[in-house]
């Protein structure tokens, strides 16, 4: 299948006991049921079924406890592959199953990285018990800017430590067997990250600061008391862990935008054509045919450039660091992309996407949260600008990354060293996955990225422009193109993707990099070389109505009533407030 069918997909490429995992997890949501799915999202119900069956089956405590930890370390491993697969399934249901996952994910983070082993054992524990985590890092008044922060770790003459502060947007802050809290030091305004129960006594829940079922939370520390054995990480290596544990999870939100949009399109396409307006059912009319091809064309890229993003993260070491650049593109660009085939989809659902029994309904809404996580869309354009140089003045050689479904430990993802000397990361040329192909719109793609890299040599950005976020942008959004075609080139390779397919993804790109172009153009700020580089970067994509009907019968109309969650369900799953 070349997007997620919950019945068909095989998940074969995994081991058993990973596959055993998916299956169990889709048989889950199936029995639940559309109705009751839709019920507790509108009603807010805490997931406490859901949580239920992890901790029957120790879901979380198998995906999230690293090898050598637990009572059964040879069941346990952090391996991305799988986290993928069920991330992926999770999303596909709901957001909010997902963001149960995440948000303890992010949490472990610090605790697996620290040295401190009495935490670690501890946590690892309490994972086997069917207890989630949480990691607080933002806060009301500072929102993600680790820089700043209220969280006071007080030494007292005893040794011991209190700590106050507050803490804002926390998920899972209500429940979490360990929050991970990252605050500074009293003493020297150093960093610090210490754990906390969110049932102590001087753990404060304030409120749930959203409208869901994930409970997103404020909470207070008010002279918590903390013993050296509770502290994560102290001074630089607190700033590591707390960056590096986003590293290691902002990519999930990718596959989180994955689930949803796939989802979506199975109720769209079952929807519209079985609806007959004016003697004509609803796929029949062109610009109908148009939007789905589109949206179905950006739901495959964004979900081979994450597939292929997988594999650099599971061979990344301190020599290959690549996946720096391609794990925010994960975050950012798969996320953005989501928002346009939901976009797409919903002008054919029209008001049918608002139904209170439409799963529709929920995708709309949360589709629109992935971007604005794990830093905004801006935060990590600005950290993917960073690569730009090398990625196409000063490439180094590596060697080939294989596909990644082996049934390993990722282990460098617990000691990923210093988040520093990113502008000296290299890459390998995006050239040999440009020439795997020859195809009409790929061939004026690597035109416009010649331009491009012209326009860099030749009218760079001013020193004024290096500090113009919004013209940065822009430049941004072209550059970005650039890597999310090589990744997905690299993949087709490996899946042997038609390339009809191929070429109506770069139908799109070209018209993507066009009107990103055409942004920079229009700036007040542009210069007038920019400006003519800009118009040289504008090209009209190669239609193809063959092609395009080819991909329109074999793999969007053919979704026609190949899935449809059961309204009803088989079990009726008991859930608790929180």
């Amino acid at each position: 299948m070349q997007i997620l069918h919950p019945i068909k997909t095989d998940y074969s490429y995994l081991d058993q006991e990973s596959e055993d995992i998916m299956k169990k997890t889709i048989a889950w949501f199936e029995a639940k049921g559309k109705k009751k799915l839709t019920d507790d999202d509108r009603n807010f119900v805490w997931y406490a079924d859901f949580l239920s069956f992890i901790n029957e089956n120790q879901i979380f405590a198998k995906l999230m406890t690293p090898t050598g930890y637990g009572s059964k370390p040879e069941q346990s491993r952090w391996d991305t592959a799988r986290i993928a697969a069920f991330t992926e399934i999770c999303g596909f249901y709901g957001l909010c199953y997902w963001y149960t996952y995440q948000v303890s994910s992010l949490g472990l983070g610090p605790i697996w990285m620290s040295e401190n082993e009495h935490i670690k054992t501890k946590a690892a524990q309490l994972l086997e018990d069917g207890h989630i985590f949480a990691f607080g890092l933002s806060e009301k008044e500072h929102g993600a800017d680790i820089y700043s922060s209220d969280m006071i770790l007080t030494k007292k003459d005893d040794g011991t430590y209190v700590a106050n502060g507050g803490k804002y947007y926390i998920g899972n802050g209500n429940k979490a067997g360990m929050v991970s809290v990252f605050g500074l030091q009293a003493e020297n305004k150093e960093h610090v990250c210490f754990v906390v129960n969110s049932q102590h006594p001087n753990y404060h829940l304030i409120k749930n600061v959203v409208n869901s079922q994930s409970y997103v939370s404020q909470f207070e520390l008010k002279d918590y008391p903390i013993a050296e054995s509770d502290i994560l990480h102290k001074g630089r290596d607190a700033w590591d862990a707390a960056l590096n544990t986003v590293n290691i999870n902002k990519y999930n939100l990718g596959w989180a935008s994955i689930g949803i949009c796939t989802h979506a399109l199975y109720e769209a396409i079952n929807h519209a054509s079985h609806r007959n307006l004016y003697g004509k059912y609803v796929t029949d009319f062109p610009h109908i045919k148009a939007l789905f091809i589109k949206g179905y064309t950006r739901l495959l890229a964004a979900r081979m450039f994450t597939f292929r993003a997988t594999d650099y993260m599971r061979s990344a070491s301190a020599e290959d660091r690549r996946y720096l650049l391609f794990n925010p593109m994960v975050k950012m660009k798969v996320t953005t992309e989501g928002e346009h085939i939901i976009n797409d989809i919903w002008d054919v659902v029209a008001a049918k996407g608002f139904e209170r029994e439409m799963y529709f309904n929920m995708a709309a809404r949360d589709i629109r949260a992935l971007p604005k996580l794990e830093g905004t869309v801006h935060v990590n354009m600005a950290l993917i600008i960073k690569f730009m140089p090398n990625y196409f003045f000063n490439p180094g050689t590596f060697p080939e990354i294989p596909q990644r479904f082996d049934a390993l430990e990722d282990s460098f993802m617990f000691n990923q060293g210093a988040t520093k000397g990113l502008s000296k990361i290299q890459f390998h040329d995006y050239n040999e996955a440009y020439n795997l192909y020859d195809s009409p719109n790929i061939n004026l793609f690597k035109e416009q990225i010649n331009v491009l890299k012209e326009t860099l040599m030749m009218a760079g950005p001013s020193p004024e422009q290096q500090k113009d976020i919004d013209f940065l942008l822009s430049v941004g959004e072209l550059f970005t193109l650039v890597v999310y075609g090589q990744l997905i080139l690299e993949q087709a390779k490996i899946i042997n993707l038609d390339e009809a397919l191929l070429d109506q993804i770069f139908e799109i790109f070209v018209a993507d990099f066009s009107k990103f172009a055409l942004q920079i153009y229009s700036k007040p700020s542009s210069s007038e070389k920019q400006s003519e580089y800009a118009m040289k970067m504008i090209k009209k994509p190669i239609a193809d109505t063959g092609r395009t009907n080819l991909i329109w019968e074999k793999y969007v109309y053919s979704l026609k009533d190949s899935y449809e969650m059961e309204m009803a369900g088989t079990v009726v799953h008991e859930t608790v407030a929180p």
